[in-house]
């Protein structure tokens, strides 16, 4: 008599267990811990590296901001004035200067995935963001994209649509010029 799956089955019944010949079931060989290469074990520790990255991150960051609204890119200066480790993240704190306008920011910074979140707390900020959005970076600090606070209609004009945030740690001094 065939044996339905879909039937049931009396109290009691016995179902017969077939093994799979490919994967044997030995109990010795399943006691016998396994070896495992000195190589292939990961040595990364990301709580000791955010500590690391408390210590030795630029505190001065310079870049720009470019917004995918056709406005025009501006000038951005990020000054960390503090880093506090906090497990495998880093707690940023600092300002932000975004063209002519000055906020302070927070932030955190995953020291396993080098994924960033960086947050301008004032109120108004520029042409194409606005107050509640977000700074993500997925490779640190450059290259960041904007997450605004709400879903936007890309046909208006005054709702930012995001942009693009670049920054780099070596920020280049204007040259100085002599009085004569």
């Amino acid at each position: 008599m065939p044996f339905l799956l879909a039937m049931d089955l009396p109290i009691g019944s016995q179902v017969p267990f077939m093994s799979n010949p490919q994967l044997p079931l030995d109990p010795i060989q399943l006691a016998v811990p396994t070896e495992v290469d000195d190589g292939n074990v990961e040595s990364f520790d990301p709580v000791k590296r955010a500590v690391l990255l408390a210590d030795t991150l630029p505190r001065l960051w310079c870049g720009t901001y470019k917004p995918f609204d056709g406005n025009p890119e501006v000038n951005v200066k990020l000054t960390l004035t503090s880093l506090t480790p906090m497990g495998q993240m880093v707690d940023l704190r600092g300002s932000m200067e975004l063209g002519s306008v000055t906020t302070p920011v927070q932030g955190n910074l995953h020291a396993k995935s080098d994924q960033l979140d960086l947050i301008p707390l004032a109120s108004p900020l520029i042409a194409g963001a606005e107050p509640g959005g977000v700074f993500l970076g997925l490779q640190a600090f450059s290259p960041s994209g904007w997450e605004s606070p709400r879903l936007i209609n890309t046909n208006d004009s005054g709702g930012g649509i995001g942009g693009r945030l670049a920054l780099s740690s070596e920020c280049a001094q204007p040259p100085l010029q002599p009085l004569w």
